[in-house]
């Protein structure tokens, strides 16, 4: 509406000056040597304009013509640039969907049409990672590492192919140039910490961890976390060589994450170990509240040394009111019990756990068994269920129990992967040396067809998985067994008779006559 007033306002301005001409006529006189023209003032001002108006249309026709090869040549360039760009979005939808000669097709014309774009490289490295060709492939993040903008690209695709090949030293080289370029990725400070712990550089990886703090790549919980947990493990490496470095270090792990149970463990026995007994056991005593774990309870029982077994019970008991009702506490209670001699209330403490007892608890039973009456009867019944009993909470992670516990996971590298959990029914594939298979496998065909048999057939034992390689100067992980689910079996059907130690029922005889 604007637009048509002011027009409206222009031509009545236009109309306004020719109606002014036409009122008051006037001459235009040139003189030019012997040369004379003479017009009315308007026919001088059509001619003006019409003058300018040729004049302008000349030099349009020259200004394009001079400059239509150029216009051309953007015209072919744009022309490229979207057929190149068509090329690339095929190409990386052809990698996405696994088409390895579509997207080779693409990677091809897409390098014809748009050379050294970034776009390009990354397709033909994708490419050739799909193809399996590695050495095309960190050719193309190679180059792209050359570039500012792809940079941290093409140094994640070398640092991906690094650890493909297992070459650690190299991925860690890459990791921690994307991490000085840029603290904040949060993929590089992650690699870079998980292949230090790997190392048992512990020092480098609080280093990096605090890189990543101040970076804002993680937040103040998460960061807490995984700073005790690294504390803990460089006080563990050092509890042989420097105890009182490694008591700092554990005691400051412990006010990071007080839930932590190695590290309230190991700040227990320190203390214990300095006389400090009230602080040892306020330690242990809120690890034990939000985790209770076999661990805190062995090391406050034993807080101090030379302790009498009763004593020991006394402080089992202590400990086990922090958590009434908690499995662990039974079998805390249980455990001291029997070294006291109280067998008695070791059965009470457990009786609660015998509906669907673990292997630890039908362990427990075997041996007040045995110690109390001597049944090696009875005793050999529960060593038998604990075979198939279900297994207790153990240190898991990534499909795998571990012995002891690790602050990085030795199958997927993750900080603080490892949880203590019941794994599922399971068995494990590489029993340590030395020692029976923990849980026997059991066919569900065969155990329904022969109920009385109390020991099913053993299948053959699955494959071992494939082991990661290791980068150098990683610490020997603890043994790990591979979680293997397996079908419920029925309970034990009881122990079978032994001509040794079972005698046979006296035979009834019938006599016609008495």
């Amino acid at each position: 509406m604007i637009r048509v007033l002011l027009y409206m306002a222009g031509m009545a301005l236009v109309a306004a000056g020719l109606i002014v001409l036409a009122d008051r006529p006037g001459e235009v006189s040139i003189t030019l040597e012997n040369w004379r023209a003479e017009t009315s003032v308007t026919v001088a001002i059509a001619a003006l304009i019409t003058l300018v108006v040729l004049a302008v249309a000349i030099w349009m026709i020259l200004h394009h013509t001079w400059h239509a090869p150029r216009r051309v040549a953007e015209a072919l360039r744009r022309r490229r640039g979207e057929q190149g760009l068509l090329a690339l979005s095929r190409g990386l939808i052809a990698v996405g969907a696994g088409d390895a000669g579509g997207a080779r097709r693409h990677a091809d014309a897409a390098r014809r049409l748009a050379p050294g774009q970034p776009l390009t490289l990354l397709l033909a490295a994708q490419t050739a990672q799909l193809t399996g060709d590695t050495a095309s492939a960190e050719e193309n993040f190679r180059a792209m590492a050359q570039h500012a903008d792809t940079r941290l690209l093409g140094l994640r695709g070398l640092f991906i192919e690094a650890q493909r090949r297992g070459d650690y030293a190299a991925a860690r080289l890459y990791a921690e140039e994307a991490a000085k370029a840029a603290p904040s990725l949060a993929w590089a400070g992650q690699a870079v910490m998980q292949l230090r712990c790997a190392a048992g550089d512990w020092e480098g990886a609080l280093e990096s961890l605090e890189r990543d703090r101040m970076a804002g790549a993680i937040d103040k919980p998460t960061y807490r976390r995984r700073r005790a947990v690294l504390l803990t493990a460089q006080a563990l490496s050092l509890e042989q060589s420097d105890r009182d470095r490694a008591r700092t270090l554990a005691l400051e792990a412990v006010k990071l994450a007080p839930d932590l149970v190695p590290a309230a463990a190991l700040a227990g026995r320190f203390l214990a170990e300095a006389g400090e007994l009230r602080r040892a056991s306020s330690t242990i005593e809120k690890a034990w509240t939000a985790s209770p774990h076999p661990d805190l309870a062995d090391v406050y029982s034993n807080l101090r040394f030379g302790d009498s077994a009763r004593e020991r019970l006394a402080r089992a008991r202590t400990l086990a009111a922090k958590q009434p009702g908690h499995a662990e506490s039974a079998l805390a209670v249980a455990r001291a019990a029997i070294d006291a001699g109280e067998f008695a209330e070791a059965r009470d403490a457990i009786a609660p756990l015998l509906t669907q007892p673990t292997r630890r608890v039908a362990l427990l039973m075997a041996e007040i068994e045995e110690r109390e009456h001597g049944d090696r009867g009875r005793a050999r019944e529960w060593m038998r269920r604990a075979l198939r009993a279900a297994r207790d909470p153990a240190w898991t992670a990534d499909g795998m129990t571990f012995e002891r516990w690790l602050p990085v996971s030795p199958v997927s590298g993750k900080i603080d992967a490892l949880q203590w959990v019941a794994p599922p029914p399971m068995i494990a594939t590489e029993p340590p040396a030395g020692e029976p298979l923990d849980i026997p496998a059991i066919d569900a065909e065969e155990a329904a067809s022969a109920p009385e048999s109390p020991v099913a057939a053993e299948p053959p034992a699955a494959e071992p998985a494939p082991k990661r390689p290791e980068p150098p100067g990683m610490p020997p992980p603890a043994k790990a067994h591979q979680i293997v689910p397996v079908v419920q079996v029925p309970d034990d059907p009881g122990p079978e008779p032994d001509p040794e130690l079972d005698e046979p029922p006296p035979q009834k005889r019938w006599r016609l006559f008495g």
